[in-house]
Order: C-alpha cells, then sequence, then structure tokens
C-alpha cells in the first residue's frame, strides 16, 4: 500500500454538503477554475471535493470591458461580470467532460430576474452529473433598479424559492458580504429553501491609479477576494454556522491546509479554494494532501469530528 493510501485508510474525510455527498472537504470556487480542463495538468479532478464551475447564465455574456482585473497587495480585485459562454455551451461542451473526469460538479447558477433564475434551474435540473446548484445572489436585480438580490432578505428568499420549485437538486445559496446583517439573509434563504450555504462572495473595493487619477477598473468597483479578505469571511461563517441548521461552505483567502482548517473549526463543513488556484494550481490537492496528514498526526478519525470545534 503506498503512503498516500495508507493515510487515506486511516481518516474519514467524507462529508455531505447539504445532500451533496463529498469524498472530502476541499472545493474548487466558482469564477477561478474555469470547467476544470484549465487544471487538469495539476489536479486530479475526480480526487476533488468538487468543482464549482464558472457562473453560468441562461445567455451567454462578455462581461464587463478591461481593465477588469488587478493584482492588490493581499489578493486580488475583479470586476469580469460572469463572462460565460452560456448554458447551452456549458451543457454541450463542458459537461461531458467533467462526466468523463468522473468530477463531482457543481453550477454556480446567476441571473438579473427571478425568472432567470428559474428557467435556468429547469434546465440545468434535466441533466446528468450535476451534484448541486450554487445560487450566485449577488447579482444586479433589473427589475429593482440593479441593486443586488442577496442585500435583502425578502429578494433573497425569492430567488431561492424559485430556484427550488424547479429542481430536486441540492441548492447551495452564495451569501454577499456586503450587508448589514449577514445571519438575517442566511436565515431568510434557508427557510426558503436552501440546502447549504456558502460564505463569502468577494466584498466590493476598488483602486485608483495616481498617474491618470482614475479608477483601475473600467467598471470602477471590483469583488476583493484572497488573503485579505480571510477574517472577514471566518467571521461571517462563524456568526452564520451558529444560527441555521444547514451546512456551510467556507470561502475566502485560503491559500494553506490551516486556513481551511480555521473554517471548519469556525463551523464549516467543507471548504472552497478560489484566488489562491492562481497563486498554486495545484493547492487544493495539496490542501487534501495536508489536512489528512493533520488528523493522522493529531489521532482524529473523522474531519467531522472538527466541525465547530471551536465555538464558545
Amino acid at each position: 500500500m503506498s503512503e498516500r493510501n495508507q493515510v487515506q485508510a486511516e481518516v474519514n474525510m467524507e462529508v455531505n454538503l447539504g445532500g451533496i455527498a463529498l469524498a472530502n472537504p476541499v472545493t474548487v470556487a466558482s469564477g477561478t477554475f474555469g470547467y476544470g480542463r484549465e487544471y487538469e495538468a495539476y489536479v486530479d479532478l475526480a480526487r476533488l471535493g468538487a468543482i464549482i464551475v464558472k457562473g453560468t447564465t441562461l445567455e451567454p455574456r462578455a462581461g464587463n470591458p478591461t481593465p477588469r482585473i488587478i493584482e492588490t497587495p493581499a489578493g486580488m480585485l475583479n470586476a469580469v461580470g460572469l463572462q460565460n459562454p452560456g448554458v447551452d455551451v456549458f451543457i454541450q461542451e463542458h459537461l461531458p467532460y467533467l462526466r468523463e473526469k468522473q468530477a463531482t460538479v457543481i453550477v454556480n447558477i446567476a441571473g438579473n430576474t427571478v425568472e432567470e433564475y428559474a428557467r435556468l434551474t429547469a434546465i440545468l435540473d434535466k441533466q446528468d452529473g450535476i451534484a448541486g446548484l450554487e445560487v450566485n445572489i449577488s447579482c444586479p436585480n433589473v427589475e429593482k433598479g440593479g441593486l443586488q438580490f442577496g442585500t435583502d432578505p425578502n429578494t433573497a428568499a425569492g430567488v431561492v424559492a424559485a430556484v427550488r420549485q424547479n429542481t430536486s437538486l441540492p441548492v447551495i445559496v452564495k451569501l454577499s458580504p456586503n450587508v448589514t446583517d449577514v445571519v438575517a439573509i442566511a436565515r431568510a434563504v434557508v427557510e426558503a429553501g436552501a440546502d447549504a450555504l456558502s460564505l463569502i462572495n468577494t466584498l466590493l473595493g476598488m483602486a485608483i491609479d495616481i498617474e491618470t487619477r482614475r479608477p483601475v477598473l473600467a467598471n470602477i468597483f471590483g469583488g476583493l477576494s484572497g488573503p485579505a479578505i480571510k477574517p472577514v469571511a471566518l467571521r461571517m461563517v462563524y456568526q452564520v454556522a451558529r444560527e441555521v441548521e444547514v451546512p456551510i461552505m467556507g470561502v475566502g483567502g485560503i491559500v494553506n491546509w490551516q486556513d481551511a482548517l480555521e473554517f471548519i473549526l469556525a463551523g464549516a463543513t467543507a471548504v472552497s479554494i478560489g484566488t489562491g488556484n492562481f497563486i498554486n494550481p495545484g493547492i487544493s490537492e495539496q490542501i487534501i494532501d495536508d489536512l489528512e496528514n493533520y488528523l493522522v498526526e493529531q489521532g482524529i478519525r473523522d474531519i467531522r469530528q472538527l466541525i465547530g470545534a471551536a465555538w464558545l
């Protein structure tokens, strides 16, 4: 038996994320891992807990004008704007590849109206090889003047209810940190039918070019991700995990196994690696190995023993 297989035999890394059986708690975040193809030279796609594919919309989107990405001292700002080829291309070109690789696939979905979310969900519900849906509610609601769905409990719940009515798949809702009371949003979407929550999406930020004296991003504002947001994400996971009965996926600034473990101790059942994939394309699989080794060294048989262990 190889050393890695021996370590795997000694500990249980399996978790259940709202009805999605994961071989381990390590997933890769939407928008940072493409459709898996881009990373197959660095990571065994089937070994990941799950791949959360690039945000998918009903119709193709070109995204925002450039420049739309900039590095920051401890992360990055992005204003890509959900560039994607649309759900039909995803189903025809990308989903078959992921099925072939035996990857656990979670599809991140987005829309500008509740009807768009409902229609998109109904289409994806009929496809084989999808383990669950991650609902991005940080999108502008065009029927409400462009305000984000995720900043109001009622609009957030409306999206989730529409998704829930159109699928039997597990539904994960990705919450925005750009709110006053994240617990209120969490409770609302759980009551509307969410099976799990994903915390957090990016924080709103900006950068200014001191030479041109103009905003760097063409969109002016962008989403801040990376190590800079980890303390905020960790705090929100801790807060929400103690108040809702559904499992949580922790997201935000995870670049090593210690970061991942902090989220689990805060109450996350699973974690998702985002900006860390750009720093080290093989980081997700390395974190799986390192967490397994940690359990063996600590004499812990099951990763689930650590979920919420830091609660006071």
